[in-house]
Parts: C-alpha cells; structure tokens; sequence
C-alpha cells in the first residue's frame, strides 16, 4: 500500500511535468495539465504521509554502486515533512490555475508548470534520500530549479539580481554541507545515513560537522546573518512559488539540521543548542524588525519568514539542549513546539504569499503605500488575509497562538534544568520571543490596516477587483486549516508527539477534557476553551445595548478630515508613518536616512513640490557581505594578472605544474 501511494505521487508530479510541456502551445491547458496533476500528487503525499507516520516506515532502494544507491527511506520524521509539502502544495496548486492566467500570452506557461512539479518532486526527495550524494543531487536539483523559478520573470534586472544573489548563497550552503558529509563518510566508510549514525568521530570532527551542517543548511533556512537572499528572491519569484519556497522550502533545511543533530551525531554537547538558540534569537529579532518597516509588501512576508524560522529554532535550540543535559521529555516538549510552529507557518505565510498575489493580481503593484481600501474591492480576499495576519500575529485562538505559546513555556521549563546559564539563555530567548511576538502584531497590524483600510491610495487601488475562484478557493483551504490547527491542537499533539519520539526517546504530553493539553511541567491550555470566552466577550457588549435600549442604535457621523470638508487618501495614514515611532525608537539599529527633493517654479520662495523619501540600512548586506565582496574582487585583480593570454606563460604553467608533481611522486616513493 504504502510503496503504491508513494508511486502514485512521483508519477502524477512527473506527469504534470510532462503534460505541461506538451501542452506548451496552448497556456490554459498547460496550466491544468500541470497543476491539477500537482494536486493530485500532492493527495497521494498525504495519504502517503499519513500511512507513515501511523505505521511502518517505508524503504525502497534500487541497488547501485559502492559509492551511490538510489533509494529512499521515509521514516515519521520523513513523513511529516512530506505531509507539510504536500498539504502546501494542494492549495498552491488550486490557486496557481487561476493565478498564472496573469501570465497567459506573456510568458511560456509550459516552462513553469514543468518546473513547478520537479521542484516538489526534489523537495520529497531531499526529505527521504538515504545517501549522501543521492541527497546533494536532488539538494542541487532543488537549488537549481527554485533559482529558474525566482527568475521566471528575468526580463526585470532586478529579478536578474535577485537570481544571482540566490544561487550564490545556495551554493555557498552546499560547499559547507558536502564539507560535513565528506567528514562523516570518512569516519564511518560509507555514504549512507544509516552508517553516519553509528560512526565513531572525534569530537574535533563532530564539532566541525555540526558547525559546518549549521552554516550549510542555515544559508537555505535564512538564518541570520545568512538570510540576505530571502527579500531579494520572494519579491522576485511568482507568488505561487514564493509560497512554496517559504511555506516549505526553506524548512527542509530544518529537517537536515534535526538529522544531524539527533541522527548522526547523537546526542551532541550542549553548546549546539545554545549557539542554535542564539541564532534563532537573533534571526526572529532582526527579521520582524525589518519587516516593520517595509514598503513592499512581498519583501516584508520574506523578512517575517526570518522571524517565523527564528521561532523554530528556538523550540530546536531548546530540544538539542534539553536533549544533551539528558531530558528527553523536556526535549520533546521543545522538539513538538518547533515541529508544531514549522507546520502552521507553512500554513499561514502560504496564505499571506497567496492573498500578496491576489493584490498584485488585481492591482498590478507590491508597494503597500499604494493600497488601501481593498476590503470593498476584494471582500473575500480580505477576510482570508485577515485570517493569515490573526495566525501569524498569534492571536488565540488561530494556529500560530498555540505553537508559540508551546515555545514560550518549553523556553520556561529550562528554569528547571538549575543551571544558571541555562535560566539565563532561556530568559533572553524568551523575552525575545515575546518582543518578536508584539512587533509581528505591529507588523501586521500595518499591513492590512494600510493595505486593505481606508480609501484608496491609488488607480490601482481604486480600480481593484476579487480575484477568481481558484485562488480564492486555494487561499481559503489555508484559512480553515489556520482555524482548525489553533481550535484543535488536541489532534495535531499527538501526531507530532509520535514523530518526535523517534529521536528524543520521550513524549510528554498528556490530554484532557475539553482539548485540554497540559505539559510535563503542569501547564494547560484549552484552545475550544478560549474560543469560547473571546465568543462571550465579543458578546457581551452586544447583549448589554441590547437589554439596554431593546436596540441596537448606531448613530452615524462624518468622519473628520483634518479641517477640510472632503477627506482624501492624502489625510491618511501611510505605512512609513505608522512604523516611523518603531524606526526612531531602534534608529541604532535601522540607521535611517531621508531624501527630500523640492521643485520651484518661480524663485525658492515658491514651491512647487516636494518629495519625501526614507530609507533603513541592511546592516548585515553594508557591513558584513559589502567587504567580503570587494575582498573577492580585489583578490580575483590579482590572480587575474597570471591570465596573459600568452601561450608561452600557459606552457609554462604546465611545465612547473608537472616538475613540482614529478618531485612530489619521487619523494613519495622513498
């Protein structure tokens, strides 16, 4: 059964590759042929998943070489991570027929339905590979076709850009990763995962594997300071596949890191932990700090997925320390809050990427001062917005309430480890939890109060439309899970409960009455509880006016318009202006500048116009990347002075290469 459900799924995604090439003439078939088999596909994932995580794992291998066997093993942890792409991939296929009609006549629909489909297919494959160099092809693979998705649109230079920035980074992650699979195979012999977990290594060498593992795979998870691709390539990329690259692609760097740490490494020393707990702070800090103060609205989504990967490296951090001091139930703990908020973060910024599509779907524009009034234009898209910011606010009783609030009291339990250090790290990483969690609120509290409020700010804004069914239809399948993951934690415990038993050895959670979970440490939560409460209190006020006067009356007044008698977009908020306290506030950090340009018309004692402009400082781009850069460049000027174009220099290249590798070999031999 379950070797039938996982070929169902690799057939339907090679079939939608296919059918989309041969389709290519015809733009509206094409995209069918390849995303309706994607949906399908994506069922079959489920199911797949599903039948894993409950049961036996699954090994399939094709016998090949010493040195590479094509198989895969997909074990619970394997599982949930092909269950969280294929539940993404289900509802970004339903939009994505509706979505690429904005493409139709202008670019090759074929081209992108075939890419679309290998790209989820690498992403299962990078997840259930059971060898080293099996997992870097289809890791290169998923490098390189992403990098031809985010530039589909490569006529833009600054998709070009964006592109170029993308796979610099990626590749840089992939050298740091074959550095530490190298490591591992020559202590244990072998390519294949199962010997990288009984080898014996130093612990030198385990502590550069770990090290080497964090930088690779933290290049494709966006860690700070290794996140500069993230708001150039979603920006750039179609919104269909910057809801996949940051709903699923970047967490299977999660998965990797979870390998190394519980699987090949063993149990590890504590100080992992903290270094990951470290950049988990930081990452969730500076992601949503940036992400305050931007403009364009799909860059902004890309900065909080920084934040939301921060957050799951909290719960990571936490796990791996609590893990090394020898608690696994605390380690569990932890290890189910991170996997908890990977899956709704998957679930809610898909959301957000999709409901950034239908805005500039209908609007043709990402800037969100160029918004406003789009909950009259498009209704529907509002409300399912609206439940993406409420879910990434966490706001009970929506998804995202509940997984942080699993981390914020797995960050509280480390208090019982008495440990100074620990309580000390742990209070840190908590309080930058709880900031994160009020600038994400804020963020997003901008966002839609900017975007979809008021009046409009602009043509574009003022002649938007709804967006058609498929995409309302795929947005709205992300919406109800957004729901139901925060009303029912009480089902979706126990799965993740399952899967991390696997490499913590302990599950601590128990269940009671009410969807009631109560932690090892005694804390409960009931989220049908609190979404009955936030029922009555919304309530209340209505049945007070109601006893009351046996009526509602809403008495109805003008809205006041600074002084003048018809109010305009001008009168309005603007997003720089919402956020400009926060800038002022952190001014070290942003480092802000302005730009004011003015017009005259007749002498400087008549304006014409000004102009406004602001802007913030990408410390991590100026300070850190910008003289890394101009070292390479300068260090390229100088070897470039051995390329003379001479044949005679070239000969002599080769002539001293030989006489020093001749010397080499005679002094070998004795």
């Amino acid at each position: 059964m379950d070797y039938n459900l996982f070929s169902g799924l690799v057939i339907f995604y090679l079939i939608g590759a296919a059918s989309s090439i041969i389709f290519n003439k015809k733009d509206r078939l094409s995209s069918y042929a390849a995303f309706l088999n994607a949906a399908v596909g994506s069922v079959f994932g489920i199911l797949f998943s599903i039948s894993i995580i409950s049961g036996e794992s699954f090994n399939f291998e094709i016998q090949g070489t010493s040195f590479l066997n094509f198989g895969f093993f997909v074990d619970r942890l394997s599982a949930f991570f092909i269950l969280v792409i294929s539940i993404a991939t289900l509802a970004v296929s339903i939009y994505s027929t509706g979505y690429v009609k904005e493409y139709f006549g202008k670019k090759n629909i074929g081209y992108l339905g075939f890419l679309y489909n290998i790209f989820i297919l690498s992403m299962i494959m990078v997840v259930s590979a059971n060898n080293a160099v099996m997992f870097l092809i289809v890791w290169e693979m998923m490098s390189l076709i992403s990098y031809f998705l985010v530039i589909y649109e490569h006529e833009k230079p600054e998709v070009r850009k964006a592109g170029f920035i993308y796979i610099v980074m990626t590749h840089i992650g992939t050298g740091f990763i074959l550095l530490s699979f190298l490591i591992l195979a020559g202590a244990s012999g072998s390519f294949s995962f199962e010997s990288f977990s009984g080898a014996a290594i130093p612990p030198l060498l385990k502590d550069l594997v770990f090290l080497f593992a964090l930088i690779g795979f933290g290049a494709k998870a966006g860690i700070v300071p290794l996140h500069i691709w993230l708001p150039y390539a979603h920006p750039a990329a179609p919104s269909n596949v910057s809801a996949l690259m940051s709903g699923v692609m970047i967490k299977t760097a999660i998965y990797m890191l979870i390998r190394v740490f519980f699987d090949f490494l063993g149990s590890g020393v504590m100080w992992w932990g903290f270094l990951v707990l470290a950049l988990g702070a930081i990452s969730a800090l500076a992601g949503i700090m940036y992400a305050v103060v931007e403009s364009d609205i799909k860059r902004m989504l890309a900065f909080s997925s920084i934040e939301n990967m921060g957050i799951i490296l909290l719960g990571l951090g936490a796990s791996m320390i609590f893990f090394a001091a020898g608690n696994p139930g605390l380690s569990a703990i932890a290890a189910v809050a991170s996997l908890y908020h990977l899956l709704n973060h998957s679930v809610f910024k898909g959301l957000l990427f999709m409901g950034a599509g239908s805005i500039i779907f209908s609007t043709h524009t990402k800037n969100l001062e160029k918004l406003g009034g789009l909950i009259r234009k498009m209704p529907v898209s509002s409300v399912l917005f609206f439940t993406g910011v409420l879910s990434i606010s966490a706001l009970p009783p929506f998804s995202g309430f509940v997984s942080e609030w699993m981390t914020l009291q797995s960050l509280l339990l480390g208090f019982s480890l008495n440990d100074t250090f620990v309580m000390i790290a742990f209070s840190i990483s908590a309080a930058v939890l709880a900031l994160t969690g009020a600038l994400a609120a804020l963020c997003f509290l901008k966002t839609f109060g900017i975007g979809f409020l008021a009046l409009p700010r602009s043509q574009q804004a003022e002649h938007a439309k709804e967006v058609n069914s498929p995409m309302l239809l795929g947005m709205g399948l992300f919406a109800v899970l957004s729901i139901l993951f925060g009303v029912l934690p009480v089902f979706i415990i126990p799965f993740l409960d399952r899967i991390v038993q696997t490499f913590t050895g302990d599950g601590s959670f128990s269940y009671g009455y009410f969807g009631t979970i109560t932690l090892s440490g005694g804390n409960s939560m009931s989220t049908p509880a609190l979404l009955i409460l936030i029922l009555m209190l919304a309530l209340l006020p209505l049945m007070i006016l109601l006893l009351y006067n046996g009526k509602m009356r809403s008495p109805v007044y003008e809205t006041w318009g600074c002084g003048q008698p018809v109010s305009t977009a001008r009168n309005e908020y603007t997003g720089t202006a919402f956020s400009k306290p926060v800038q002022m506030w952190l001014g070290s950090f942003y480092k802000p500048g302005r730009e004011i340009t003015t017009t005259y018309s007749v002498s400087p004692f008549f304006r014409e116009s000004i102009r406004f402009g602001s802007r913030t400082e990408q410390i991590f781009e100026r300070y850190l990347y910008a003289p890394a850069v101009k070292h390479v460049l300068e260090g390229s000027r100088k070897v470039k002075l051995i390329q003379t174009g001479s044949i005679h220099a070239y000969l002599a290249y080769i002539f001293v290469t030989l006489v020093i590798l001749f010397m080499f070999v005679i002094l070998g031999g004795r």
